[in-house]
Parts: C-alpha cells; structure tokens; sequence
C-alpha cells in the first residue's frame, strides 16, 4: 500500500511536466507562426511600396534657354562677274584676226579681232556711187530750177514750169540725203568689223579662230568673246524662305571657296528679289565682293554664311526633348503636382543638338529631356535632380537647312 501511494504522486507531477512542456512548445510555434506572418506581411508591403515607387518614371527636366547669339547660316551660293558681256558680231564674214585670248586683260576700246567683210565692201562702193549719182542730179537740179526762176521775172516761162523744176530739184536734194545716209549707214556697219573691248576687264572666252565663217546677229550667233569685269563679284544665294526676312541689303556675310581652304572673304547684300521661288521656296539674295586681287573667279562655288540676328523671343531646349508623333510636334513638360503636361511647339532654327523653339514654351517651363516611352498627359514622374538644367547651346553650332 505504502509503495503504491508513493507511485502516484511521481507519476501526476511527470503528467504535469509533459503539459506544461506541451504549452510551452505549442506557445512557441504560435509565436513563430505569427512572427512568420508578420515578417512576410511586412515584406510584402514593402515590396508593394517599392513597385509603386518603381511604377513612376524617373525624369530629368531642364529650363528653356534664351539664345545667346543669333545662327549661322551656311548655304551654298555662285559666283558671276560684276559685268559679263559676250560679244557679238554685227557684220558677216570670215574672221580675219584675233588679238587677245582668254585670260587676257583689256582696256576699252581695244582690239580683240578683226572681220573681213568683202561683200559689206562692195556694198559700200556701191552706195558710194548711188551717192555721187544723186548729188549730180541734184546739183544739176538746182541750177535749173535757179534759171526758171530767173527767167520767170521775165514773164518767159509759166508760174508751174518754175514750180515743176522746183519741185524736182527738191526730189532730187531728198534722193541725195537718202543716199548719204545708206552710205553712213555701210559706213557704221563696216566700223564692226573691228571687235572692240566694251569696257576693261578681261577676255573670260574665245569661241572663234581665224578663218572661221561668222555670221552677223545678237545672241542668235556663237558668241565670239566674253569680256567679264571681275574687280568685283556678285554672289547669288538662295535662301529658305523662312529666313528671307532676316537678310536685307547691308547684312553681311563671309564667303569660302574650295581652292582657299581655310581663307575667308567678305561680302555685303546688295539686294533681294523680294519674292519666293514657288518650285524651290527660296528667295534669291545678291551679294557683293571685292577681288582686287583676282583671286576669285567668276562661275565658281562658294560656301555663305549669315549671321543671323538673335531672336529674343526663342527659346533653345535639347533636339531630345522633342516628340515627334500623331499629335504632332510636342515636348513634356513637368507641371503642378509634378504631373507631366504635353505642349505643341514649332521649331525656328536646328542647331543639332538644340533646337530653338519659336512657339509653345514659356521660360519658366519644366522640360522633360529623353522622355521615357509610354509617357501620358497627367502621369505623375519623379524629378531625378532637385536643380533645373538650364538648355545651354553651343554657340558655333549652324542651323541644319538644305539649299
């Protein structure tokens, strides 16, 4: 009995260890569990709050920037000479010499060949003789008409007797001046066949040779020479039509030609057509050079540039700020509530890496720069940098125009 007694009371307290055992692990493992739950709850937020934090574009804005200094505009232009004239003949016949070949100065007046004109000579003669027929027949003319007049005051002959040798000495006195003039007339056309310099300058072309059968006629023929003054040059520009305005007469501009690389010329505008052509769009600008030296020459290609003025109203951005889509020409902008905001533009000048913008800006704009894909108006974007990049250009940079 006393050995039972002593059993049960080691086997309630073991009963107890086991429960008590049996809580403090169950206890645990809820502990776990919860602590399990709330770590992966609080991942989860997490990860949560970085994918929306993700979800919002990352840009960088920039503030538009006034210009500077004005573009450079670089076309292509064509040199002429200041006065060009291609000569002519004004007589038929064989060209009997030439004086002067291309490249040769000359003064006016001088002799740059010499036509043989056999039949303008027999011409000649011949309206020579007619000329001394007719002052014969006036001459006797006179004196018959002075002796009928003579005789008339002696009651001798009838009023119109002395009024028909009148008349006919009259006839032939017209007959006579006509003759005199066919003969200066010859005379003047045979002054041609001496080809004369028009002015100085210097022989540009000879298309003729001794020999060679020539033809009288103005601009019909082949021309015989070309004399060109080339003290000066005119240069021939065509300019886009949206820059016609910019260049007025007095603008200047700087030319460079193939032959002098790395050399500059100066010009001035002369003049401007003042109206558009309506096939190319362009205006057509006439400038002037100086080439006293005569290292220019005339027919050549030159490049032109034009500084133009600075528009005030411009605003330069990066050429990556645009978008160009169905809506047009646009650039983002980041407004209140760091909400983007689209804006229409228009482009005034490309200077590659910038752009002027001539509308659609103001300069208190944000604007976004490399506007990520998939952007709307009103998406919400963070600001990559707290400070706005101003647009900044280069200032050697040239508008980008086709001539």
């Amino acid at each position: 009995m006393s050995s039972e007694a002593s059993i049960r009371p080691s086997q309630q307290l073991s009963r107890r260890g086991l429960r008590l055992s049996g809580i403090v692990i169950a206890g645990i493992l809820v502990a776990i569990v919860v602590i399990g739950l709330v770590t992966r709850a609080t991942q989860a937020n997490s990860l949560k709050t970085w994918t929306q934090e993700q979800a919002v574009p990352t840009v960088s804005v920039v503030a538009p920037a006034p210009s500077n200094s004005g573009p450079v505009l670089d076309l292509p232009g064509q040199l002429q000479a200041y006065v060009r004239a291609p000569i002519y003949a004004q007589v038929s016949g064989y060209l009997k010499s030439w004086k002067t070949d291309i490249g040769t100065p000359v003064k006016a007046g001088e002799l740059l060949g010499e036509i043989s004109t056999p039949e303008l000579d027999q011409q000649l003669q011949q309206a020579r003789a007619d000329l001394a027929s007719a002052k014969a027949n006036a001459d006797l003319a006179s004196v018959t008409a002075k002796r009928w007049q003579a005789m008339l005051g002696s009651d001798s002959v009838a009023q119109q007797d002395v009024d028909q040798r009148t008349a006919d000495y009259a006839a032939k006195l017209a007959q006579m001046k006509s003759a005199q003039a066919n003969v200066d007339r010859l005379v003047a056309a045979k002054a041609f066949a001496r080809i004369v310099a028009p002015f100085d300058g210097v022989v540009t072309a000879r298309d003729t040779d001794v020999g060679a059968l020539i033809n009288a006629g103005s601009g019909t023929g082949p021309e015989l020479f070309v004399v060109s003054d080339i003290h000066k040059l005119r240069v021939y520009v065509q300019v886009p039509q949206r820059y016609g305005p910019s260049i007025r007469p007095g603008s200047q501009a700087v030319l460079s030609v193939p032959e002098y690389a790395g050399r500059e010329f100066h010009a001035q505008v002369m003049a401007t057509s003042n109206a558009v052509n309506t096939t190319s769009g362009t205006t057509l600008v006439q400038l002037q050079v100086d080439n006293a030296d005569n290292q220019l020459m005339p027919g050549g290609f030159a490049h032109v540039r034009f500084h133009l003025p600075v528009d005030g109203s411009a605003l330069r951005v990066p050429a990556s700020a645009l978008i160009f889509d169905k809506a047009g020409l646009r650039v983002a902008t980041v407004g209140a509530g760091d909400k983007v905001a689209f804006k229409t533009v228009s482009i005034l000048f490309d200077y590659g890496k910038t752009v002027a913008i001539g509308s659609g800006l103001s300069a208190n704009d944000r604007v976004i720069d490399s506007p990520p894909d998939g952007i709307k108006d009103g998406d919400v974007v963070k600001l990559a940098n707290d400070d706005v990049k101003l647009a900044t250009a280069d200032a050697a940079a040239k508008p980008h125009e086709k001539a």
